[in-house]
């Protein structure tokens, strides 16, 4: 499977971007409006929090799902028994933050939402008309006003060798939401499942923008935008011993949103939250 990156100032970018997310799934961008020195620094500073015991004091809300996930309550993926490898802390404009760390990634989440914002309007642009005739709300009207959208920063600790068996960074999964925005990470190890049935490297270079279609945009859609699944693969050897920071940006529309005759937003992702906890 190639993932042809798309260069952002291209007269064609948003056309060759969205053929790509119809073929792949995924679509790669270069040269694209966010900071790369904004997440470079988001990334060192992060890294630093995960290895502080600051980060126990922001124990998740089980209601409100802000906050600190530590590895032993982190997410078991659907059709999976292991728990993945990785902490992570939950970003919400109204939710809590670190006192620990600079208001870097509150910034970048306004800047992520903004691009989001506009690669949906790609989206609906290069819908074709039977699609767009299924969209109940043009697609970035879907977000406007909603504060659901999720900033997840993810580390992924080095691998002991003390691992469950089967456990891995990242199982195969894929995403609930609308669009998910991912700047490269530190370290190499995403991967998505191709419609040959096998597991293809995600371009991983820094600067590099990786967007992938998540299940209420591919409900919304018909199928017409798939939701591949993806994973992160346990690295071997010396890079067992590096950590991986990630910074996945969410995309959610406004729960009353109707997204197909059989879901709204907030019965959808419900579904998928009791299906999480069973997984628990």
């Amino acid at each position: 499977m190639q993932f042809p990156v798309v260069d952002y100032r291209s007269p064609t970018a948003a056309q060759d971007f969205c053929a790509s997310l119809v073929r792949t799934g995924f679509g790669v961008l270069a040269n694209h409006p966010l900071d790369r020195d904004l997440v470079e620094g988001i990334y060192s500073e992060w890294q630093g929090f995960f290895a502080s015991e600051a980060k126990h004091r922001y124990a998740f809300d089980p209601v409100r799902y802000d906050g600190y996930f530590s590895p032993k309550i982190s997410e078991t993926a659907k059709g999976h028994t292991q728990r993945d490898l990785k902490e992570f802390f939950h970003i919400y404009p109204w939710g809590r933050y670190p006192a620990e760390v600079s208001d870097a990634a509150r910034r970048y989440y306004r800047e992520g939402s903004r691009l989001a914002a506009e690669l949906l309007g790609w989206v609906e642009a290069h819908s074709p008309p039977e699609v767009r005739a299924r969209y109940s709300l043009p697609l970035p009207s879907m977000i406007e006003g909603c504060d659901d959208t999720l900033l997840r920063v993810l580390h992924y600790p080095p691998l002991s060798g003390q691992e469950p068996p089967g456990a891995v960074r990242a199982a195969a999964h894929g995403d609930i939401n609308l669009l998910t925005v991912l700047p490269a990470a530190t370290e190499p190890g995403l991967q998505v499942l191709g419609q040959d049935g096998g597991w293809h490297d995600v371009p991983c270079d820094f600067g590099l923008l990786i967007v992938n279609i998540g299940d209420m945009l591919q409900e919304a859609s018909g199928h017409y935008y798939p939701s591949t699944v993806h994973r992160v693969l346990n690295p071997t050897g010396e890079a067992a011993r590096k950590s991986r920071i990630s910074l996945p940006l969410f995309l959610h529309p406004r729960r009353e949103i109707v997204l197909s005759e059989r879901y709204t937003v907030g019965s959808y992702f419900e579904e998928r939250m009791r299906e999480l906890k069973r997984n628990d």
